[in-house]
């Protein structure tokens, strides 16, 4: 175990938000437990350079293989894991296939795998965000969020959406995130979320060595109860050291 190390790769906008103090406990667990692990932040977000409406998904890509790089020369580590959760599982599935040096396991905590879907809810929650904060919604934005597929499609609930990222998510097809051969993978899901189900199943008859795990936390990605918090649910936690630790 002295010789494991751990890349925390984070989720995007307000998701990332609630999952900084979660991932702070984590990784604390995890050194203590003796793991190396590296916490970082892509380009464009959090302490990192760039502005977040200059974010993309293969820019992150980029991101995680030089943080990987980072991580194995400090830790001299030969077996590392990347845990990902939410959007961070498409660049880091994505990064897999792209470098001769990169993760002997994967795990993916809620992962969204089918892009396009996760953009029409970013929408829908942006406009859910917008009534809570004026308290009189306006029935304008409804409608526009109903007949117009390009609205409110440049900004997630504070956080900037770019023009290519916003490309990136509408086209992006879940056939398209595939586990390349030789890495074996955990998946931590709500065991009622069909979309990741069908998508392990296809990596599983794809001949991918992939566990599923069901968990049903109390963290809520998108509710407007969650604004800005950075909850640590225990069962989350826990579940995750057992996913790393095996």
């Amino acid at each position: 175990m002295q010789s494991l190390a751990v890349l925390l790769c984070n989720p995007f906008g307000q998701e990332a938000i609630r999952t900084h103090r979660l991932f702070r406990v984590l990784a604390i667990r995890l050194a203590k437990a003796g793991i190396h692990v590296l916490r970082f932040d892509y380009f464009g977000t959090g302490d990192s350079a760039g502005d977040d409406d200059q974010v993309d998904l293969q820019g992150w890509c980029v991101d995680i293989q030089t943080a990987h790089e980072e991580l194995v020369r400090l830790s001299g580590s030969a077996k590392v894991t990347w845990l990902a959760s939410r959007l961070g599982a498409v660049p880091a599935i994505q990064a897999l296939g792209q470098s001769a040096r990169s993760a002997q396991r994967l795990v993916l905590w809620d992962p969204v795998v089918e892009p396009s879907a996760y953009a029409q809810l970013l929408r829908k929650k942006h406009v859910e965000a917008l009534e809570t904060s004026y308290s009189v919604p306006d029935p304008a934005w409804r409608l526009k969020l109903a007949n117009d597929p390009g609205a409110f499609g440049d900004e997630a609930i504070g956080f900037a959406i770019s023009p290519k990222l916003r490309e990136q998510l509408s086209t992006l097809q879940p056939a398209q995130l595939s586990m390349p051969a030789g890495v074996e993978a955990t998946v931590i899901a709500d065991p009622e979320d069909r979309a990741v189900a069908t998508w392990a199943s296809a990596q599983q008859a794809a001949g991918v060595g992939l566990q599923s795990i069901g968990l049903k936390h109390t963290l809520e990605w998108t509710s407007d109860d969650s604004l800005n918090a950075a909850l640590v649910p225990a069962d989350a936690v826990q579940q995750l050291m057992l996913a790393i630790d095996r």
